[in-house]
């Protein structure tokens, strides 16, 4: 959630420097570019997890695949509704925008409808979806669809990152195809069966490990072969800093191969270390993934308006130095943190019905 945060203060207070997708070497610094590839972590964790935080929430309670299915599917299409309303507002404050952006929160809800048809599948039929997705969908790449043809909105939805048109004036942007992270939220959901009571942490631990060691083994295998696992092929430079940050300079939209395996191999990795090392319940991180909707609505709208405060009255002329941006986040951290434990709190204590959804 932290590191979200820095990425979208960028977003709103380097609208000068957008980063394309992947990143483009020759015209980005390697503050910013490390800014940037660090939050690459972000989306698919929070796919991941919202995949194995479903098994678990399920196990807990003791849900049947019906009661499952239809929790997965009321707050998959909570999600979407909320991702064209109040995260949209939140983004544009613009209750009339040009252009509707299906992002994060869009690419989670989708995924958690398609898991609520998913989970009726053996879990071996799911894991084996989610390989053949998140493994063979480059294979895709090259398949593209003009406007005009009858089957250019679902391949946007799906895999092609596009501009699909609506209306006169009104237009769909897909910035996250869904495709890959049904991939990722399934695999997430299988995981979660490494929780089960009968496993022990030190099982679990051992197996997460030798298996992120295993995913990032097979990265490094495929981004030194460069041909297969990302649309775009590393280079190599004259100086090795270079040369690292185009080896690890993956596309994001959607998320290639090579992008999952480092993202959720790192994660999984460090699952292993935080169950052994980290006792964090009263840590702030753990304040703020407690509310992680709550939390994630909350930080655009404080984060727009600290940008509109900063733009008309603090700075006039665009932030240069990363690390301001860092500082910004920083300081946005310790505003969101006592509403996000205040919120927390109240969920804990008064349990509400609809407190799972945020």
């Amino acid at each position: 959630m932290t590191i979200m945060l820095l990425d979208h203060v960028r977003e709103f207070f380097y609208l000068h420097k957008q980063v394309t997708d992947p990143m483009d070497l020759t015209l980005i610094s390697p503050e910013l570019f490390f800014t940037r590839f660090i939050t690459h972590f972000c989306a698919p964790l929070f796919v991941f997890l919202s995949g194995l935080s479903v098994w678990m929430h399920a196990k807990n309670k003791d849900l049947s695949h019906r009661q499952t299915s239809e929790f997965l599917l009321k707050r998959g299409i909570f999600l979407v509704i909320l991702e064209v309303s109040v995260v949209g507002f939140g983004w544009t404050f613009s209750l009339s925008p040009d252009i509707i952006y299906f992002q994060v929160i869009w690419a989670i809800g989708c995924s958690m409808i398609a898991l609520s048809l998913l989970i009726w599948l053996p879990w071996y039929w799911i894991l084996s979806i989610a390989v053949v997705i998140i493994a063979g969908h480059n294979t895709l790449d090259q398949i593209h669809f003009t406007p005009s043809q009858p089957y250019y909105p679902l391949w946007a939805i799906l895999h092609d990152r596009s501009m699909i048109d609506l209306s006169e004036g009104l237009k769909i942007r897909t910035s996250y195809p869904i495709l890959p992270w049904i991939g990722i939220i399934s695999l997430g959901y299988v995981f979660g069966r490494f929780y089960d009571s009968h496993i022990s942490a030190t099982q679990r631990i051992a197996w997460f490990r030798n298996g992120a060691i295993g995913a990032l083994a097979f990265f490094i295998l495929l981004r030194s072969i460069n041909i297969y696992g990302d649309l775009h092929t590393r280079q190599l430079y004259d100086g090795t800093l270079l040369t690292l940050m185009s080896f690890i300079n993956l596309t994001k939209y959607p998320p290639s191969l090579d992008f999952i395996l480092l993202t959720i191999g790192v994660g999984v990795l460090s699952l292993s270390f935080l169950e052994r090392y980290f006792s964090g319940h009263n840590s702030i991180f753990t304040t703020f993934g407690r509310v992680p909707l709550f939390f994630y609505i909350l930080h655009l709208y404080v984060l727009h308006l600290f940008y509109l405060i900063a733009s008309t009255f603090i700075f006039e002329t665009p932030i240069e130095s990363i690390w301001i941006l860092w500082m910004i986040a920083f300081i946005t951290l310790l505003v969101l943190y006592i509403p996000s434990k205040l919120f927390g709190n109240y969920k804990q204590k008064h349990k509400p019905w609809w407190g799972s959804y945020v």
